[in-house]
């Protein structure tokens, strides 16, 4: 989250012919092709290693700055794009719903488009943009105001541009669209004002709508412009209509298992964080797990069919959305995983076939809300961690306020782990740190915040918040931490010549040694 898109190279990129537009093929072999960056993730299985191995630990001292961009301005906010790179032009997208075409050799900006942003967009809980796609000769990403656009990628020309939700009842979008097999797939942002979860897929040449799926059960699904199927069963897991109201949010984006051609989204926190009003009776038996939030999904990419599901945090309390990108990776033993590390401080491996468990480990130090994970998958509850239920209180205002940690920020939060090819290891942005957390009482109003709670962040820790940690999947030990004085709060890359990159908010552009974590 910088102010500026620096760019460090090497050496200078070749130019070459003119390309006729990213195809379904590009997009598979992004990782591979090392000309081009076509997706977000660097493969759409999130991977983000990078094969080259000329940059390695005995050359990277000799990286110097190229060229710098400025995103200054009125504008100027945080910053949460990864650039994409094709035909010599770097597309970055920045806060306020601007995107950008530079020239990759000189920083030059070809083109800029400026969104039209209504008055009172409603965005939670930042005005950033984590990204664009690309596919054929358009740039596609999201706005503020819950639009998908399509732009010529050679001018910057709109093409196309539609609706995703109603940003006046507090929806809005923020991440990097995920394409597959021609279609343009979206999520859905506002989890805090009671919105409805959402994945949709459109056609990338027209932009027409081909599915949808609602992430929430009771919620009906469509398919070309018909009622397919219900997600999950009516009431089966919500009291009453809350369902309708519920949150789920799929503000993170997707990832795309070419293997078992599986899309896979996570969905955020149930509405609201007061958990007691979504309790269901606290049978333990299900009824009260408040499917399909904080959970991950796998879908079928050409109808938006649900094939399974994970939920990492049933009948969630505490702001641990489980919007986390879903990894998919090989484990050393040749086993096809998937890999999340959650908000809630676990990091879970899960079979790539079925979406089943396969392990979990905490990767931060302080977890309070479970004592762990069970055989199936499901926390084992500290109930006595739970914020307290206001009707309990004398004036019925304030639950019993209690401390939990990790923070509603998360162990980790929408910041980018790597996986390196070279070393199996998953590399980890984290952060180590709680929060006094209370409920009160709360009715839905459309686009009015919709908490219940009330909370105060605090560190757990005086020498560090941030904490850069190297996990082996396969036995959850962490190999190596870095430990950092502020949060960490950027995205993470991995490389073939054994080295880590990642950035703090201290201004650092940091190199890692893959094996050892000595900084470089």
């Amino acid at each position: 989250m910088n102010r500026f898109i620096t760019l460090v190279v090497a050496g200078v990129m070749a130019a070459g012919m003119a390309h006729a537009g990213v195809t379904e093929d590009d997009l598979k072999n992004d990782q591979a092709n090392t000309s081009q960056v076509v997706t977000n993730g660097m493969g759409r299985h999130l991977q983000r290693y990078s094969p080259p191995d000329k940059i390695n630990k005995d050359t990277v001292k000799n990286l110097a700055p190229a060229w710098a961009f400025s995103l200054g301005g009125e504008k100027q906010r945080g910053q949460e794009t990864q650039p994409l790179v094709y035909d010599g032009v770097m597309y970055i997208t920045g806060s306020y719903s601007r995107v950008y075409a530079i020239d990759v050799r000189t920083g030059e900006e070809i083109w800029q488009y400026d969104a039209r942003l209504p008055e009172g967009i409603l965005p939670c809980c930042d005005v950033i943009n984590r990204g664009a796609a690309i596919y054929g000769d358009n740039i596609y990403f999201g706005t503020l105001d819950a639009r998908i656009v399509a732009l010529d990628r050679k001018t910057g020309k709109v093409k196309w541009r539609k609706k995703i939700a109603d940003y006046k009842a507090g929806y809005s979008y923020t991440a990097a669209p995920i394409i597959v097999d021609g279609l343009v797939i979206t999520g859905n942002s506002g989890g805090e004002f009671g919105i409805v979860g959402e994945v949709q897929a459109r056609d990338a040449e027209t932009g027409e709508l081909v599915w949808t799926r609602p992430v929430i059960e009771s919620h009906m699904g469509t398919y070309k412009g018909k009622e397919s199927t219900m997600t999950g069963t009516l009431n089966a897991s919500w009291p009453g209509d809350m369902w309708k109201t519920d949150g789920g949010a799929t503000w993170l984006g997707g990832s795309y298992d070419i293997d078992t051609d599986t899309l896979v989204f996570g969905t955020g926190n149930p509405a609201p964080w007061n958990s007691w009003l979504r309790d269901a009776g606290q049978k333990n038996d299900g009824s009260g797990d408040n499917l399909y939030a904080a959970s991950r999904l796998g879908l079928n990419p050409h109808n938006g069919e649900i094939k399974w599901h994970f939920q990492t945090t049933p009948r969630e309390g505490w702001d641990h959305d489980g919007v986390n990108e879903v990894i998919a990776y090989t484990d050393r033993q040749g086993n096809k995983r998937f890999a999340t590390a959650d908000r809630n401080g676990f990091f879970y491996v899960l079979n790539r076939e079925d979406g089943k468990f396969v392990a979990a480990y905490p990767f931060v130090k302080d977890i309070t809300w479970a004592s762990g994970i069970d055989e199936n998958g499901r926390p084992i509850f500290n109930e006595d961690n739970r914020p307290g239920d206001p009707r309990d209180a004398a004036d019925g205002k304030k639950g019993e306020v209690i401390f939990a940690s990790p923070s509603f920020l998360g162990g980790k939060n929408w910041m980018p782990m790597a996986f390196s090819q070279r070393t199996g290891n998953f590399y980890v942005p984290s952060n180590e740190w709680g929060m006094d957390i209370w409920n009160e009482p709360i009715t839905y109003k459309k686009g009015a915040a919709y908490l219940g709670a009330g909370f105060t962040i605090k560190p757990n820790y005086e020498d560090h918040i941030g904490s850069l940690k190297a996990i082996d999947p396969d036995t959850g030990k962490i190999v190596w931490e870095y430990k950092n004085e502020a949060p960490l709060w950027g995205g993470v890359m991995a490389t073939a010549g054994g080295l880590v990159f990642t950035g703090t908010p201290e201004g650092k552009f940091m190199a890692f040694d893959d094996e050892t974590g000595e900084v470089l």
